[in-house]
């Protein structure tokens, strides 16, 4: 198996063709204050399967595609209900 770093998240606009940005959020405890802190981070990945706003989606880290593209969707976990 190799090394690229693979994440899970939701597809959050497909209005591109075959890029879709892909919301990753992040849940850690603050050092400090000990709160439990969400953090989102947003992310454009290449998507050849066809997926819709709302979906959960594995995507893997690959070559650059584009000026801001260096993710692929590898596969789609769940699909969003219409």
């Amino acid at each position: 198996m190799n090394d690229r770093r693979r994440m899970v998240g939701v597809v959050s606009s497909n209005k591109m063709q075959k890029t879709v940005s892909v919301d990753i959020t992040r849940t850690y405890r603050h050092p400090v204050y000990k709160k439990v802190v969400q953090k989102t981070h947003r992310v454009k990945a290449h998507d050849e399967l066809g997926c819709n706003e709302g979906d959960l989606v594995k995507i893997v880290e690959s070559r650059p595609l584009s000026r801001t593209k260096r993710w692929a969707v590898e596969e789609i976990v769940e699909r969003a209900e219409q």
